[in-house]
């Protein structure tokens, strides 16, 4: 699918689900990473994430069409179009509209690796304790939080 067919298929989901036509551009944003796709304020147009087409298929690309054709249509009548807002709500009920897509595989196949949460190791050289990090401390700026003792590195962990 390509950008001019997108903004046919908007056209027709707007003429379809929501009873009015759709006039500003749809277009595929291949920048988009954590997001399905996104309605902008500032000129009405619709961006859609190419990954979700070809990894979910078009169920789930014309479920963000109509949760951002919500958001367009709110929006150009002065009602409230953010998440949060009541007529946000209703018109996604309304319409089978999801709230939220769906995470990708590709997302989560990198989130669930074999990588540990805790990367650094320090232990206290007065009381012992041990802190676990995500990320390298100064050892020569911090110290222990229960003794004020010195910081050594005790491991590091690939």
């Amino acid at each position: 699918m390509d950008n001019i067919q997108l903004q046919k298929l908007v056209e027709e989901i707007s003429l379809q689900h929501f009873h009015k036509p759709f006039q500003h551009r749809a277009s595929f944003n291949p920048r988009l990473r954590t997001t399905g796709g996104r309605y902008l304020l500032k000129n009405h147009n619709i961006e859609i994430n190419k990954k979700y087409l070809e990894e979910l298929g078009e169920k789930e690309l014309i479920g963000i069409i109509k949760h951002e054709l919500c958001h367009y249509h709110l929006h150009l009548e002065g009602k409230g179009y953010r998440h949060r807002d009541r007529d946000f709500k209703q018109l996604l009920k309304k319409t089978g509209a999801p709230r939220y897509c769906s995470a990708l595989p590709s997302k989560e196949d990198a989130s669930s690796s074999c990588r540990p949460s805790h990367l650094y190791e320090y232990v206290c050289g007065d009381c012992g304790v041990l802190y676990r990090r995500k990320r390298r401390v100064d050892v020569n700026r911090y110290v222990c939080g229960k003794c004020g003792g010195k910081l050594q590195l005790h491991r590091r962990i690939f």
